[in-house]
């Protein structure tokens, strides 16, 4: 991209600001970001909003630095964790809060996938217990191969809207964003 898109303006905000609000308008706390790249700058827009940072020191070595960072900091009381991407910026606190709804570790629905025309998106709710083999992940990739390999504890969320579907990794497809 040449820049970091987290930065770029959204209307008349950084489009990580708009994904942080968005998780702030859910039921979903603490809300914990995870920053490495220009990561005084990603501190600066979110400034004012009730979140704990954590740094990534590693965020070089991939994504999975990232989830790992992330899953150190979740209050041991939790049975679970949202792992949202800062480059959703239409998700909505509703949608995520549908999430939560789904979720019921007694009846073995510990992760919780949301879908739109067949679909799967982001983000994704995962229970405790599959804290560990997120943290074994290594490289620049998510946890998408867990949810097939965990496939009896999934349950996909239908969702009205596609923005679960819509991240933003290319300049052409920042422009269409900001077209909208």
């Amino acid at each position: 991209m040449g820049s970091n898109k987290l930065l770029v303006n959204v209307g008349d905000k950084p489009m990580i600001r708009r994904s942080v609000e968005a998780v702030l308008a859910s039921v979903a706390r603490p809300v914990i970001v995870v920053t490495g790249h220009e990561s005084e700058k990603v501190r600066s827009s979110l400034a004012g909003l009730i979140v704990t940072f954590i740094e990534n020191p590693d965020y070089a070595d991939g994504l999975s630095t990232s989830l790992r960072a992330g899953l150190a900091t979740v209050p041991k009381t939790a049975n679970g964790a949202i792992i949202c991407l800062g480059d959703m910026p239409l998700v909505a606190g509703p949608q995520i809060d549908k999430l939560i709804s789904a979720f019921n570790p007694i009846e073995h629905r510990t992760i919780i996938v949301p879908v739109h025309g067949g679909e799967r998106g982001n983000p994704v709710l995962w229970g405790r217990q599959h804290f560990a083999e997120m943290a074994a992940l290594k490289g620049d990739r998510g946890a998408r191969e867990l949810i097939a390999a965990n496939s009896d504890e999934v349950i996909e969320v239908a969702m009205r809207s596609d923005t679960v579907l819509a991240d933003f990794d290319t300049p052409e497809s920042l422009a269409r964003l900001n077209s909208v």
